[in-house]
């Protein structure tokens, strides 16, 4: 995991300080600082990176713990639990998509407040979409990080006595709320770091959403790298290096402040635990925390709704809630262009995803038979290519790939794809892995089955659940790969992805419409199967078809 991001990050470095043969430069200076300093925009666009990225980590990490501090346990709590995965496996530029035609001046909730409270009979003059200050793309990123921390933190409730601790709280006298958040949380936190550092990492990076909803004058830093990168001078090429390795910076600068942060909050919580306080607003807070889940659940669902109806959209003026007829006409005229790149994109995430499985297996099966126990070094490792930002390695990725000349084609695509599905397969599966009853296995060895025998015959057929739920979260990670697959595949390696995001600056939302429903659909056909498959497999055996 660690090879491909270091070399990527050399990569990067060597142009940024001027030394890039290619292009007749090979020595070294600080040239290409100096112009990328000199843009105007700079400033404001390293702010913008940084704000939304703070912002949406912290607001999603709140309503995270919120929700688990004032539901866990209940039956609305379990009812959230089951939404996830269809959450999860929308891609980011289905979700971005989505929320932009509900928020947009003529989107739906302007249509629909229009005859009754705002009396709009046009849509308004409202900069409400790429909003200087990226606050629709902040809603962008918590829309989809929620349920990812949501996951992480459930996986951490289960390795941690939290039940008994909240009860001990709740007999001492403390309210719900109060209680988890002084005996629960604190360990659930340590637990989920990594995953809020791949949050904040992700949100002050990510360009695909950034190009949807973000503000485009100036943009995020790394939307505007990638304009450098692609524009016809080359000698761009050393200022967008050097821009990445900007964009490091403040990454690393931004995870420091958070860890400082963090020490503060602690120093202020042990004060806090101290005064005994008991008490604590737990009505108000579980409406606040609902309502909010359910907001953010609601942005995703309506938003995909909303791309439905636009996709087979007639006429539609505003203020009109429907359109004036509807048509599968958008979806004939493109049937058979989008087919190729449907297959395209199921044939990356299918090699990327087995692949990552089949490492993820080898190295939790080792772990069994060796007595492995990993360290937290080892985490740190797995999660290096989700903290490193992508625009700092992959920029030198390509340039070395257009070296060797392996880049522009599908196996450098999936190559690069495997870089980013396997840390979240291997995350997803390592828990119900290690938890395994090993009694089974010692029943099979009994009766002579060998330690392959074991893994294959017992093992793995009772953990068909977890592994198709793991292939499965593998599957979407990779469908919604928009920036590695752009400069792994030179721009000649077309996925819904790729062309959904194109399509953005075109404006022709049922075209758009259509690419963004196709990409929900194969993201989301894996996590039916990890459904399905268990069910109809293990129809006779009841305790497998709910494990």
């Amino acid at each position: 995991m660690v090879g491909p991001v270091v070399a990527g990050v050399l990569g990067t470095l060597a142009p940024a300080f001027g030394y890039l043969p290619a292009l007749g430069q090979s020595g070294l200076d600080l040239n290409a600082f100096g112009m990328m300093f000199a843009w105007p925009g700079i400033s404001r666009a390293s702010v913008l990176s940084v704000t939304t990225g703070f912002a949406a980590t912290g607001l999603s990490l709140l309503l995270v713990a919120l929700i688990c501090a004032a539901w866990s346990g209940s039956a609305a709590f379990r009812l959230i639990e089951r939404t996830l995965s269809p959450l999860l496996s929308v891609p980011h530029a289905a979700a971005a998509f989505g929320l932009a035609f509900l928020i947009a001046p003529s989107g739906w909730i302007a249509r629909a407040t229009s005859p009754w409270l705002t009396g709009w009979d046009r849509p308004p003059d409202i900069l409400i979409l790429q909003d200087p200050y990226g606050l629709s793309l902040i809603a962008g990123l918590v829309v989809k990080e929620v349920p990812f921390l949501l996951l992480m933190t459930l996986a951490a409730l289960s390795q941690i006595r939290t039940v008994q601790a909240r009860d001990t709280a709740l007999a001492l006298g403390y309210a719900p709320v109060t209680a988890w958040f002084k005996t629960v949380f604190p360990r659930v936190y340590a637990q989920i770091r990594l995953p809020v550092f791949a949050v904040l990492a992700f949100s002050m990076t990510v360009i695909d959403v950034a190009i949807i909803l973000g503000p485009t004058t100036p943009p995020t830093l790394a939307v505007q790298i990638l304009r450098w990168m692609n524009d016809p001078d080359l000698s761009l090429r050393f200022v967008a290096s050097a821009a990445a390795v900007w964009q490091l910076a403040l990454v690393v600068g931004a995870l420091i402040l958070w860890r400082l942060g963090e020490l503060v909050i602690a120093r202020l919580g042990r004060r806090w635990v101290a005064t005994g306080k008991r008490g604590g607003a737990t009505t108000p807070l579980k409406v606040v925390s609902l309502a909010a889940a359910t907001l953010s659940a609601s942005a995703v669902v309506f938003g995909l709704f909303g791309l439905f109806v636009w996709s087979i959209a007639g006429l539609w003026r505003f203020p009109n809630l429907l359109p004036d007829g509807f048509t599968i006409g958008t979806w004939m005229r493109h049937a058979m262009s989008i087919w190729p790149i449907i297959t395209e994109t199921l044939i990356i995430a299918s090699i990327a995803t087995l692949v990552a499985l089949l490492l993820t297996l080898a190295c939790l099966e080792a772990e069994e038979r060796h007595g492995l126990k990993p360290s937290s070094r080892a985490l740190w490792l797995l999660y290096v290519p989700l903290i490193v930002p992508q625009i700092a390695f992959l920029t030198g990725l390509q340039t070395l790939a257009i070296f060797t000349g392996i880049d522009g084609n599908r196996a450098a695509v999936i190559v690069v794809h495997i870089i980013f599905v396997l840390p979240y397969v291997f995350l997803s599966l390592a828990d119900p892995f290690r938890a395994w009853d090993a009694r089974y296995g010692h029943v099979a060895r009994a009766l002579g089955a060998s330690c392959d025998g074991v893994l294959w015959r017992v093992r793995l057929p009772m953990l068909l659940r977890p592994i198709l739920t793991a292939a499965a979260v593998g599957f979407a990670v990779s469908i919604g790969q928009f920036l590695p697959t752009l400069l792994a595949g030179a721009g000649r390696v077309q996925t819904l992805t790729t062309e959904a995001v194109a399509l953005a600056s075109g404006g022709d939302r049922r075209v758009i419409s259509i690419y963004a429903l196709t990409q929900t659909a194969v993201a989301f056909l894996p996590f039916a199967l990890a459904v399905f498959v268990p069910a109809v497999v293990w129809r006779n055996r009841k305790g497998l078809r709910h494990g």
